[in-house]
């Protein structure tokens, strides 16, 4: 798959953006992408891999070492691996947010991200910019079943979850929306891969 700045999206899709380091990418991203496509009922996923992580200590390797490894693993038609956030110069969710929604004004966005994350999004820049800007779809993984429920998002925007029943409204709803949704569960981490 050749890397693609922005992916062709045409109006009205609903794409599922799903960052993160992907040191390196592995099954469980693709795992979670392809429930992602269907729980949420987008059209398409994009990866972004972050050139580097505000919240982790060790910068990340190469964005294009990381891009090559993503590129040989996903196999899928709808999921895409970008560098976008490389291209637009950003580090923050918030301001690649805002960015792809300036460039792509008639695609419904969707924020895609692992229930570990919903515990500590309160740390991420501008948070609550983020909840305003796109609904979030939040998959749990292993050891992440009930904290997540506990944390500052849930807590803050608990009036705008739906029910996971009501899943595949996700994208047709606009932002501060959000639905929690359990997926079985491949236990496989980028921390565990590199430590091997």
């Amino acid at each position: 798959m050749e890397f693609m700045e922005i992916p062709l999206a045409s109006r009205r899709q609903k794409i599922g953006l799903l960052g993160g380091s992907f040191d390196p990418a592995h099954e469980a991203h693709v795992h979670i992408s392809k429930y992602a496509l269907k729980y949420f009922d987008l059209d398409q996923v994009w990866w972004l891999l972050t050139p580097s992580n505000p919240l982790k200590r060790n910068n990340p390797s190469p964005v294009d070492e990381r891009l090559g490894v993503a590129n040989l693993l996903v196999e899928h038609p709808k999921i895409f691996v970008t560098k976008i956030e490389n291209e637009l110069n950003t580090v923050y969710t918030s301001q690649t947010l805002k960015l792809i929604q300036i460039r792509c004004p008639n695609v419904r966005f969707v924020w895609l991200m692992g229930a570990d994350n919903m515990i500590q999004f309160d740390k991420w820049m501008n948070w609550k910019e983020i909840v305003y800007r796109v609904p979030i779809g939040i998959l749990a993984r292993p050891d992440h079943t009930l904290a997540p429920l506990k944390s500052k998002l849930a807590k803050a925007f608990s009036s705008y979850r739906l029910r996971a029943n009501q899943s595949r409204d996700l994208g047709n709803l606009k932002a501060p929306y959000w639905c929690y949704k359990n997926l079985p569960l491949l236990n496989v981490s980028s921390s565990q891969i590199r430590a091997s």
